[in-house]
């Protein structure tokens, strides 16, 4: 399953290493590894070219079917899938990548099934670990598993709507939950089963399962099964979909093989694994929960605005890769939004229009609204954006700045106002403060301490004043009635 962990040192340097024993392993059952389509190939195999040259593609398995995965693509709509394991409430951006390649395949017009790992979250993949991953109640995974639904949900919808001008031509779109193929069987009938069907050798050679077994911690008996199970999600599907391509994280790559390989035992069938990047930071660490660096998809959890200013802050160096992976945009409009901003840098043109185009995407069209309203009201000192807000734009806006509550007295003035929120200290140094000029009111500047409030002037139609102290630090004022 697709799970974006914290980034482990040693675990993705010796990544590159583990990749070249999987290419001989993979050899030897009629399967295999191949790093990169070469985009001179681009004619010959069209959808996938397109793919690697967005980006978007990084790995397919088995190396000696690229021709023929190509030619299944071209022969009619097939089925992909992809996994995800709800370890948390809401998926997050290092999972918004995988998802993009399963609607890349259906812009294709083939059909895609989104797998909720509700099953395998219970086992917990090693993959990315150095230790044993917190264990969830089975309630909890649960919740979780309902949630991470309702977001793929929404993201798929929000492709539809805003990104198809012909939504009849798309494939489909299937969210199962592997708990309902696990529901009949016991531990010793799948091990009877299905995991005789698995070499010791094979299940050692994988990546994630090597840096566990060299860690302090080593690797439990529980971990270690977990690739059984993601293997038997691809049979499974095979068996009940047609699912003949698993899509996932390049951190999954031992995990689809292993399922690669027992299809193909199992059937007789070639069936292929695909791998996307896995989405790093500025600093070149992977984005992901456990890392604390984690941008949700959930709104609750990261705001539209809050999403928006992740990607309209991504430097130059970033933002025409981001725009390859992350956006629906042709590789032709690309390169003009670069040309663009290379013409006036200081605009920044590229990070905007990448910006908008992801919040379009996890948020909707209503989401980049607000984004672009809690922008103006927080940086370009709009009233209007600020008047306009809703309450659940500035609980998202402010939601780390103090709230407030006050009266608005008769005789009250800056000065009350600032000690009452805790802006300013008390004594001498508060009102010095107000008089050097670090103080604002609804992005306008107070220099008189002994001021008085005007409801006319100071407080919002929504009730509602933005006091600022210094460069950042803000505080919502909400005023009540006496």
């Amino acid at each position: 399953m697709i799970k974006m962990a914290a980034p482990i040192a040693n675990s993705w340097k010796s990544f590159a290493r583990h990749k070249h024993y999987l290419l001989s392993r993979l050899k030897n059952v009629n399967s295999g590894f191949y790093p990169r389509l070469a985009s001179s190939e681009s004619s010959e195999r069209g959808f996938l070219s397109l793919l690697n040259q967005r980006g978007v593609l990084q790995d397919i398995l088995p190396e000696s079917g690229q021709l023929s995965l190509s030619q299944l693509l071209h022969s009619g709509a097939q089925t992909v899938y992809c996994g995800f394991d709800p370890t948390a409430d809401s998926l997050h951006i290092g999972n918004l990548l995988p998802v993009i390649a399963l609607m890349h395949f259906r812009n294709a017009g083939h059909n895609v099934v989104a797998v909720i790992g509700e099953a395998t979250a219970q086992i917990g993949d090693p993959c990315g670990k150095t230790v044993e991953r917190d264990r969830l109640s089975v309630g909890a995974v649960k919740e979780n598993a309902r949630a991470v639904r309702n977001c793929l949900q929404r993201l798929f919808i929000h492709h539809e709507l805003c990104f198809s001008s012909e939504p009849q031509k798309l494939g489909s779109v299937t969210v199962l939950n592997n708990t309902s193929w696990y529901r009949g069987w016991s531990a010793v009938s799948f091990l009877s089963e299905v995991g005789r069907h698995f070499r010791m050798g094979a299940l050692l050679s994988g990546h994630g399962v090597q840096s566990r077994l060299k860690s302090a911690e080593g690797l439990n008996l529980t971990e270690f099964t977990y690739q059984l199970l993601q293997a038997y999600d691809f049979y499974h599907l095979h068996q009940h979909q047609d699912c003949r391509i698993q899509a996932g994280g390049a951190d999954q790559l031992g995990n689809i093989a292993s399922g690669q390989e027992f299809v193909h035992k199992m059937t007789g069938q070639d069936v292929y694994g695909l791998t996307v990047p896995l989405v790093a930071s500025i600093a070149g660490d992977k984005l992901g929960k456990t890392a604390g660096n984690a941008l949700w998809l959930d709104r609750e959890r990261t705001s539209p605005f809050e999403l928006f200013q992740h990607f309209l802050r991504q430097p130059d160096s970033c933002v025409e890769r981001y725009l390859r992976l992350f956006t629906f945009l042709s590789l032709e409009e690309v390169g003009h939004v670069i040309e663009e901003q290379k013409q006036d840098p200081g605009k920044r043109s590229a990070q905007r229009r990448l910006a908008e185009e992801v919040t379009r995407l996890v948020h909707g069209e209503d989401g980049v609204e607000s984004a672009r309203r809690c922008t103006d009201a927080l940086y370009h000192g709009s009233l209007e954006a600020l008047q306009e807000m809703s309450d659940v734009e500035l609980q998202e806006l402010f939601r780390e700045v103090p709230v407030c509550e006050l009266v608005l007295e008769p005789g009250i003035t800056v000065l009350d106002v600032c000690r009452k929120a805790g802006a300013v200290p008390d004594g001498p140094r508060g009102s010095r403060m107000v008089k050097e000029g670090a103080v604002w009111l609804n992005h306008c500047r107070v220099a008189c301490p002994e001021q008085l409030l005007r409801q006319d002037s100071h407080i919002l139609t929504n009730g509602l004043t933005l006091l600022k102290v210094g460069k950042r630090n803000f505080y919502m004022l909400k005023w009540l009635t006496s």
